[in-house]
């Protein structure tokens, strides 16, 4: 394979932030893919899911294609109230099409609650579906400190690994 032939991984890092919703609205907390009945929900232009928001932004920043706001920003209504399963998977579609891979991704979110340990393995499954590539999520607190420590809202941080396809050669 010549130099110029390589397949030269591109990495990308996403960042998602959403407060609770206030208390007289009635949302559901959508995270990791996965409804979390009990719970207190997020307040945000769609589900709110930080974790599945920060993965689209990830495979969209390694490639090079924009972040969430460019392809589903508050000024698009149609995007009001989605699922961030199904956002993830059209960032997916949107960095395949424009020639790329999807190696992995991987995700940490930071809360209090909920308990996420019991359904990690459910919430990598959901989000591994979307984006047809591996997706791994850990959960940290932040030992009381901050906003996620203080219960006002969850944060979460990805990073992506997309690559080129290979152009074959036409014969």
């Amino acid at each position: 394979m010549k130099p110029t032939e390589m397949i030269i991984p591109r990495t990308g890092i996403g960042l998602d932030v959403h407060a609770y919703a206030s208390e007289d609205q009635s949302r559901a907390l959508w995270l990791g893919g996965l409804l979390w009945p009990g719970e207190r929900g997020l307040a945000g232009h769609s589900d709110g899911d930080p974790v599945a928001h920060a993965a689209a932004d990830a495979v969209f920043s390694a490639a090079g294609v924009g972040d969430l706001g460019t392809h589903f920003g508050t000024d698009r209504p149609e995007f009001a109230g989605a699922s961030g399963v199904d956002l993830l998977a059209e960032a997916a579609r949107i960095v395949r099409a424009a020639g790329f891979e999807i190696g992995n991704i991987a995700v940490q979110f930071v809360a209090n609650r909920p308990k996420f340990g019991p359904r990690r393995e459910e919430s990598q499954r959901v989000l591994s579906d979307a984006a047809d590539a591996p997706v791994s999520v850990t959960a940290t607190t932040s030992d009381h400190l901050g906003f996620t420590g203080r219960g006002e809202g969850i944060s979460a941080v990805a990073t992506a690994l997309v690559y080129p396809r290979p152009h074959l050669p036409i014969s």
